[in-house]
């Protein structure tokens, strides 16, 4: 394929086929603990990270990451003891974030608004050796987490009092999975940007639950939407020169409008079928007489 010939669309497609792999598989807990816009709200965070990277010559993709996990753990902490404003100090830290963004990345001499646009709509044309380094080493880590400790995520996502009477350390495994969600931000912005990332993490996972029962099955058919609708989204960019991050969020929401209008006759067909071998299990003598008429029911 000609796309291969070039070295930054190998970058770009290996990038993409990561973030497709990692948001998603953030994204489940994230939508299981009724927590969908924290990845947006991460990302805002995040800008604050990209702009002190430019500021002090340093690797945005690194001081974004470290920034995004503080600003997660605050999230946390504000999540647990912020009762009454918790979501007045949320507010100021997503804005604060955006903010001192758009201030450092201005203060920085090699800053410029076009670098912070790069990061804030994704730009894979852009993505150096380094950037890939980078998002290969934090990609293992959102793996080995979100596989290697799916039973304890999902038991904390589903019911934390539940999971706290079992003995698994819940605010632990919380604050993992904010940290999780902010090391995937970072993987994902090079590639659909901070503003649209959230969207690569909720988006495939509610299309693959219009399909699937179970949470192994939600999992893997999430992941693999994630990563077709990247190496499409990439693939349209380079042949259309068209903004890949946006490219790759329509292809994900057409994904979900075309499992959910296929899920609907599904759902009814699954319903008759149950309906049916429900009836077919009942004994005879618990079946209820056909009456034959009004005045039968009330014995006239």
């Amino acid at each position: 394929m000609e796309i291969l010939n070039y070295a930054f669309m190998q970058r770009a497609l290996l990038a993409a086929v990561l973030v497709g792999i990692t948001a998603p598989a953030v994204g489940i807990y994230l939508v299981q603990r009724r927590q969908a816009l924290m990845g947006d709200g991460i990302g805002h965070v995040a800008m604050t990270g990209v702009g002190l990277g430019f500021l002090l010559s340093w690797s945005p993709v690194w001081m974004a990451t470290l920034i995004s996990v503080l600003g997660a753990v605050l999230m946390e902490l504000i999540r647990w003891y912020g009762k009454t404003r918790g979501d007045i100090a949320l507010a100021m830290l997503f804005y604060g974030g955006m903010a001192g963004g758009v201030m450092f990345i201005n203060l920085a001499p090699t800053g410029s608004n076009a670098n912070l646009t790069s990061y804030l709509f994704g730009s894979l044309s852009t993505v150096s050796e380094s950037d890939v380094t980078a998002i290969c080493l934090l990609a293992a880590f959102v793996v080995v987490v979100t596989i290697g400790l799916r039973r304890q995520l999902f038991a904390v996502s589903q019911d934390e009092e539940f999971a706290r009477v079992t003995g698994l350390p819940v605010r632990a495994l919380n604050l993992l999975t904010a940290v999780t969600a902010a090391v995937t931000v970072t993987v994902a912005m090079r590639v659909v940007g901070l503003l649209l990332v959230s969207a690569l993490m909720v988006v495939p996972v509610a299309a693959a639950q219009q399909l699937t029962r179970s949470f192994a099955a939600t999992f893997a058919v999430a992941v693999a939407i994630g990563v077709s609708v990247t190496i499409g989204g990439t693939v349209t960019s380079y042949y259309q020169d068209v903004p890949p991050g946006a490219t790759i969020v329509l292809l994900t929401i057409g994904a979900f409008v075309l499992l959910t209008v296929l899920a609907a006759p599904l759902a009814r067909r699954r319903a008759r079928a149950v309906t049916a071998a429900q009836a077919a299990a009942d004994p005879a003598e618990c079946k209820i007489p056909a009456t034959r008429g009004a005045t039968d029911e009330v014995g006239v």
